[in-house]
């Protein structure tokens, strides 16, 4: 999140800044404790606090300087110039262990602070420990090397001042185009604001510019797994390996791609092989867990992420992703580890969060749903301070689609596209079901069960452009559907057809279970005509509540707030009732509920609108062995079960502002 002070008062400090500078440590002081009281803001405070301790360590009022930036870290204990002023202020007080202890909390927080790696050099000269200075000094030169606005740059982001930091490195590479580590740092920013795309035509650049530039491609290796491209991903990282045959990132980097190309065996492999080199690094062992549960080993996978927790007490992902398997149960000592941890100062927002959702799920098994809310509640509420979603802007994109995709466009051009029928598209709202129908569908011999692909997205993001995350004026997409070339159509459809063939067997038609696609039908429909799409639906509050409930891996950031969780289903059923208005009948709904009560109904109801013969392999989905990567891998190993379908019930007393929003008495 970008923490910026106010413009308001952004002149005020600056001039006591000046004032520092120019001695006038008292105005100084008098100033900023003037303005602490009139400002309401706590990230003003904090400025201020620093400054006010700046100016009584020049001054030295020594004890007075400690008071103040103990009351800023009290108030932000992770702000990591704070922290490297504490250490001035001991070296001060010649209180050298406790400056040393300070400056490395410091780096710890903040890696590109000059001033705390310098004082680190000396105090371990001081007490001679040669491998500290080797260490300390490398890192010092590696930064002194940048340009001058690239370390500002990187300190912004150490900060979580992304704005600002990618101001400055906008306007430093307007004057060097081709430097390379500011292409990498800019990117780096790109991926933070979820700026996918630019993030990943930078990369691509920089390795254009230097294909031996080893961060760059890390980078770009890293961000094309993120996205879903393993094809992509899998090239990628053997560059790498034959640079560093040894880096144990990179062969995780590479088992990670083989898992998303559906290669689990030698993903599988290759995790263990890590992990024999270094079984210490908790990280490791959470991946072969995942490997092993996308597998179906489920066993292992549960002794793999105990084994993460155990190398690590606060790996809050551990103890999740026991969580995320939907069938593990916490033990008494396990539920306690994980409320001591949430109480533990230096722990990270992510770990944080990924415990609270734990402890959420491990409480609703032994049916204390006060406390079961509570948690999730919490976890929820850091989740979304942190991704700052704003279900505004989406509920926009709605109202764009139902604007521009019309009946006329569909009619002028709803023939352009690629004439194949092998894409069924599964989508919905995530957690309505669409990993049963997937798993329904794909136990048919004639159908290939893949992921959730990002292929759709990727296209409406190109589409799309950047004028949407600048401002608020209309995005060129869906309104440039009726603009385009109409060659490309068939063109996009071919290359969506070519860049998904890698996650395919044999079968002659394949499943894409990206649950996001719904909101872009009008645009499937113009590139795929013959495509058949479902969409998973699920009652409103049994839906919203499953979302509230479930920390996502990536995306989903309106299921953190349960009036953004409602209206986000609001909106969900406002685009596909427009759907079946401009496309009548090109889309199947199947309700979640419907498949529970009566399962052979729906399998064939969906078997005939895909084409396709009845199998009795499609009822008894759950004997079906396949790689499956979603939360819901376990539940849908198991023949159809009932229990889930109103377990929102034993939170409803909590469930006020969703059922507001949804209008449920």
């Amino acid at each position: 999140m970008d923490n910026t002070s106010h413009p308001s008062i952004e002149s005020q400090l600056k001039s006591i800044q000046k004032l520092i500078q120019t001695t006038k440590f008292d105005e100084a002081i008098k100033q900023c404790k003037q303005l602490q009281t009139q400002s309401t803001d706590s990230q003003d405070n904090i400025e201020l606090w620093y400054l006010i301790a700046v100016a009584q360590r020049y001054a030295k009022t020594l004890p007075l300087a400690l008071t103040s930036i103990n009351e800023l870290l009290k108030l932000e204990n992770k702000h990591s110039r704070a922290n490297q002023e504490k250490g001035f202020i001991y070296l001060a007080l010649n209180e050298t262990t406790l400056a040393k202890k300070s400056f490395e909390k410091a780096v710890e927080l903040n890696p590109s602070l000059v001033a705390s790696w310098q004082a680190l050099i000396q105090l371990y000269r001081d007490e001679n420990q040669q491998n500290n200075i080797q260490k300390a000094a490398n890192h010092l030169e590696k930064l002194k090397k940048l340009p001058p606005a690239l370390l500002a740059v990187t300190e912004l982001m150490h900060e979580g001042k992304l704005l600002k930091a990618e101001q400055i490195c906008r306007h430093f590479l307007q004057n060097n185009k081709r430097h390379v580590d500011g292409m990498c740092m800019l990117a780096e920013i790109g991926i933070e604001l979820k700026i996918y795309d630019d993030a990943e035509f930078l990369l691509a650049s920089a390795l254009e510019l230097d294909p031996n530039h080893i961060h760059a491609r890390s980078l770009y290796l890293n961000l094309l797994i993120r996205l879903g491209k393993y094809k992509v991903a899998a090239q990628q990282v053997e560059p790498l390996l034959i640079a560093q045959p040894d880096n144990l990132s990179f062969k995780i980097a590479k088992a990670s791609a083989l898992t998303g190309l559906g290669e689990i065996e030698q993903a599988k492999s290759l995790f263990e092989q890590v992990v024999a080199e270094n079984d210490q690094v908790p990280g490791f062992h959470l991946q072969l867990g995942h490997a092993l549960k996308t597998k179906g080993e489920i066993e292992k996978a549960i002794s793999s992420y105990q084994k993460a927790y155990q190398i690590s007490p606060s790996y809050g992902d551990a103890f999740w992703s026991l969580a995320n398997t939907k069938t593990y149960r916490f033990s008494d000592s396990e539920i306690a580890q994980m409320q001591t941890q949430q109480n533990n100062e230096d722990l990270a927002l992510l770990d944080s969060i990924q415990l609270h959702f734990a402890t959420g799920k491990a409480f609703e098994d032994r049916k204390d749903y006060d406390q079961a809310f509570k948690s999730y509640q919490k976890g929820n509420e850091l989740q979304h301070a942190h991704n700052g979603f704003d279900i505004t802007k989406f509920e926009q994109q709605v109202a764009e689609q139902i604007k521009y995709c019309t009946p006329e466009l569909f009619k002028n051009r709803g023939n352009l596209g690629l004439n194949v029928p092998d894409p069924i598209f599964i989508l919905g709202l995530p957690r309505a079901g669409s990993t049963l129908l997937e798993q329904i569908l794909a136990s048919h011999s004639q159908v290939d069960g893949t992921m959730e692909l990002h292929n759709i997205l990727g296209l409406a993001s190109r589409l799309r452009g950047r004028s949407k995350s600048q401002n608020d004026e209309e995005a060129q997409y869906p309104k440039n559907l009726a603009e385009i070339n109409p060659d490309y159509f068939k063109r996009f459809g071919q290359q969506f057809i070519d860049e998904t063939q890698v996650y395919r067997e044999k079968a002659p038609l394949f499943i894409d279970k990206m649950p996001n696609n719904f909101i872009h039908i009008g645009l499937i429909r113009l590139i795929l005509p013959n495509a058949k799409i479902i969409d998973a639906r699920r009652s409103p509050m049994a839906c919203c509540f499953s979302g509230f409930k479930q920390l996502f891996a990536e995306g989903q950031d309106f299921s953190y707030n349960l009036e953004d969780i409602g209206r986000y289903y609001q909106a969900y059923l406002k685009i596909m009732a427009h759907w079946d208005a401009v496309l009548p009948g090109h889309v199947l709904t199947v309700n979640h509920e419907d498949v529970v009560d009566d399962l052979e109904t729906q399998v064939r109801r969906m078997l005939d609108f895909v084409g396709l013969e009845f199998e009795q392999s499609c009822v008894d989905f759950h004997k079906t062995k396949r790689n499956i990567k979603t939360p819901s891998s376990e539940q849908v190993r198991q023949p159809i079960y009932k229990s889930a379908t109103e377990q929102w019930r034993y939170f409803e007393p909590y469930l006020g502002p969703l059922k507001k929003v949804l209008n449920i008495d």
